[in-house]
């Protein structure tokens, strides 16, 4: 169970740290707790609370690629904020989540909208090249395909259980063609860390995944 508290603290430090100014704000908390909210919503299995805590963990293994490594913090808190899986435009609807919160929290215009693209980064995982700040966000985010057997496995379970009204035969065409993009990619992973640390535990794993998909039979036939 994640602690909230702690959460509620890392949020608190990456916003103040991202401001201009000492100026006085309206009560952080209350964002932090309106956020935390929404990634304990129902309709999650995979995109919650557990998974804000894991790619904010792992944008601080990152910490030194970014530019602006409490800005990317902050993205990683809106980045799902908006999440039902039905739906394709979740990532846009959480920017402009973000685009509405942060200005009012306090947070200067440049920050804001730093945190919106990188927010919107997160529909393709492509950074531009140099592009430090959304090659950290994008890797935390996918460092999930790089975790131990059983971790994975958990993981695909949940991604399995937030779709679950996808029947079985579609839900393996669809994740398929997922997995499949992926490995065409030349490269996963845009930090030299997650090149040299996650790449290719990622790759394997999501070559598996694949296999299995490709051999696995409706429990239905």
């Amino acid at each position: 169970m994640a602690d909230l508290d702690a959460l509620r603290a890392r949020w608190l430090t990456a916003f103040l740290r991202s401001r201009d100014d000492d100026s006085r704000v309206p009560d952080p908390h209350r964002y932090a707790d309106e956020l935390l909210r929404r990634w304990q919503e129902p309709q999650r299995r995979y995109h919650t609370v557990a998974h804000l805590v894991a790619v904010l963990d792992h944008i601080d293994v990152l910490e030194e690629y970014a530019d602006e490594p409490d800005l990317v913090r902050l993205a990683a808190w809106f980045h799902d904020a908006v999440y039902l899986p039905d739906r394709s435009t979740n990532e846009e609807r959480s920017a402009r989540l973000a685009e509405r919160a942060l200005p009012e929290a306090g947070l200067p215009a440049r920050q804001t909208a730093e945190v919106a693209r990188l927010v919107r980064l997160t529909v393709t995982h492509d950074p531009a090249p140099g592009d430090r700040n959304g090659e950290v966000l994008c890797d935390a985010d996918l460092a999930i395909l790089a975790a131990p057997p059983a971790a994975y496995a958990a993981y695909t379970a949940e991604v399995r259980e937030e779709y679950h009204f996808v029947p079985n035969d579609a839900f393996r065409a669809g994740r398929s063609a997922v997995l499949r993009q992926l490995l065409d990619l030349p490269r996963l992973f845009r930090t030299p860390y997650g090149r040299t640390e996650w790449e290719p535990t990622a790759r394997y794993n999501l070559a598996a995944e694949l296999e299995m998909l490709s051999t696995a039979e409706d429990p239905a036939t």
